[in-house]
């Protein structure tokens, strides 16, 4: 078993490499946080519930010899519903078109049936490299973290699944990062970069508006709507006859529910939550736009979307 710490020497790599990854892992392993980690800035959402990631959220990490483009796929579990169903599909879909798979399990939870449900499914894809990715290790002691390792190392001889390494990180102390890049960019095919230098997300900045509203909207009701909000944004228009060094963006977005029973939930007394969610996601937006914003939010009933076909298609899924 080969677990890669920080003074593991790298072979200098002369040729320039780009291609893509993604990180896979059932909900709430630390994919969507990893990804913001290694691009330096927030692109995926994150969230300590699962299934917040419902687009493929490309991170870009640019580097000199390399360019590492991270696809950010939902969670895969046990379907119970058609929106299951097809965030399943897309998470297949991503891992048959990627050159190497990075799969989170986190250090503070022993492997469980969600794991082996992941892995028994990458031990089917035969070609495409996967490196074991121990996240959240600042949660735990040496020990905790070596019986994991051991466990996943276990795992892989099970199931027939070779790791092309196993590396500890943790996200948020920013550990060992950067060595995850400098493993994962050898797996990658030979080429010139796909992406100008100052790009670091292919993702529209109308949907990624729309997840920094939802990730906003869930905080604080999430146990009681986890999946019941989706977030369109109908329009983004710069404001007329404003001065030039003075711009403002007029954003304008629906927060669907599935029940009217909700829309207080989401709405709060006298409208104090709604605002709150405004105020929250409109500093978000501002950051990653780089522009002054106005955010219009209206909340409104999608009867059970996550079930009806012409709905979940209207909401883009």
């Amino acid at each position: 078993m080969s677990v890669r710490t920080q003074s593991s020497e790298q072979p200098a790599e002369a040729h320039h490499r780009a291609g893509f990854a993604c990180f896979v892992g059932r909900p709430n392993a630390g994919k969507s946080t990893l990804t913001n980690a290694l691009v330096g800035q927030k692109v995926a959402i994150t969230s300590n519930r699962p299934q917040t990631t419902r687009h493929t959220v490309r991170g870009i990490v640019h580097r000199p010899d390399a360019q590492l483009i991270l696809v950010d796929t939902p969670g895969l579990h046990k379907p119970r519903t058609l929106l299951g169903e097809r965030l399943n599909d897309v998470v297949r879909t991503t891992w048959a078109e990627v050159d190497v798979i990075g799969f989170c399990l986190p250090a503070d939870q022993k492997i469980g049936p969600g794991d082996r449900f992941i892995a028994k499914e990458l031990a089917g894809i035969k070609k495409t490299p996967k490196v074991a990715i121990v996240t959240k290790t600042d949660l735990v002691d040496s020990k905790t973290l070596a019986e994991q390792l051991i466990a996943i190392d276990q795992l892989g001889k099970e199931l027939g699944l070779e790791w092309a390494e196993i590396v500890p990180v943790s996200a948020v102390g920013s550990k060992q990062v950067d060595l995850l890049a400098d493993l994962l960019i050898p797996l990658l095919p030979e080429g010139p970069a796909l992406y100008p230098e100052g790009d670091l997300t292919d993702e529209p900045e109308q949907v990624m508006v729309a997840e920094l509203i939802r990730e906003a909207a869930l905080e604080g009701v999430r146990d009681e709507l986890p999946h019941s909000i989706a977030v369109v944004v109908e329009e983004m228009l710069p404001r007329e006859d404003r001065p030039a060094d003075r711009p403002l963006l007029d954003i304008h977005a629906n927060v669907y529910i599935e029940r009217p029973s909700q829309k207080g939930i989401i709405i709060g007394p006298k409208g104090k939550r709604l605002k709150e969610v405004g105020i929250k996601s409109r500093k978000h937006i501002e950051a990653l736009l780089g522009t002054p914003v106005f955010l219009d939010l209206h909340v409104k009933v999608a009867k059970d979307w996550q079930r009806d076909p012409k709905q979940l298609r209207r909401l883009g899924f």
